[in-house]
């Protein structure tokens, strides 16, 4: 089962300070829903820990993670591979970056696809979960490359704040798009 997902969204950085947020696992990774850890083995690969629960599947994915391509300060795009609760995954997300006036533009695209027993087991949650999930992380990426008062013109990303429980509520442009396939 194949998930497919992107939108974009500006925010009041330039390129590089969200290139920088994007390729470094340590500030990224957090964001990522229901995060548990991040282990980095070099400037290009790392681990990541989430959990996971689905239905009445519950455990947590391991995903090797990559950062396939690296183009600072216009693209970053991960692949990945791991295993989650009866099953696999294999992903991909880009970031495309381009300056615009008082900050970046950020188009992001990516796909998940789901292999295994996971897939018979809990089908048609997948999607909504993922969609959900990658609205999330959206949410949170946005937050975290707002300044706040105090960090105006610092260079410093804010801390993540608590995404939008409504992600209908974002901005057409915020959405995720998604398609699936089997």
């Amino acid at each position: 089962m194949a998930i497919k997902f992107g939108g974009e969204f500006e925010v009041p950085r330039t390129p590089e300070e969200v290139y920088d947020f994007l390729t470094d696992p340590n500030k990224f990774a957090p964001l990522l829903p229901d995060f548990q850890g991040v282990s980095v083995q070099d400037a290009t690969h790392f681990n990541v820990k989430v959990a996971v629960g689905i239905s009445y599947i519950k455990g947590t994915a391991d995903v090797k993670m990559e950062l396939a391509q690296a183009e600072r300060p216009q693209r970053a795009q991960y692949k990945g591979q791991g295993s989650v609760a009866g099953g696999n995954v294999s992903l991909t997300a880009g970031f495309d970056l381009s300056p615009m006036d008082g900050g970046a533009k950020v188009a992001w695209q990516g796909e998940a696809q789901v292999f295994g027993r996971l897939t018979s087991l809990a089908g048609g949650l997948l999607e909504p979960l993922g969609k959900k999930n990658i609205q999330k992380l959206i949410d949170a990426l946005q937050a975290a490359l707002k300044p706040s008062a105090n960090q105006v013109g610092t260079g410093v990303p804010a801390p993540p704040a608590e995404p939008s429980a409504a992600a209908n509520d974002a901005p057409a442009g915020d959405r995720t798009q998604s398609e699936s396939a089997s």
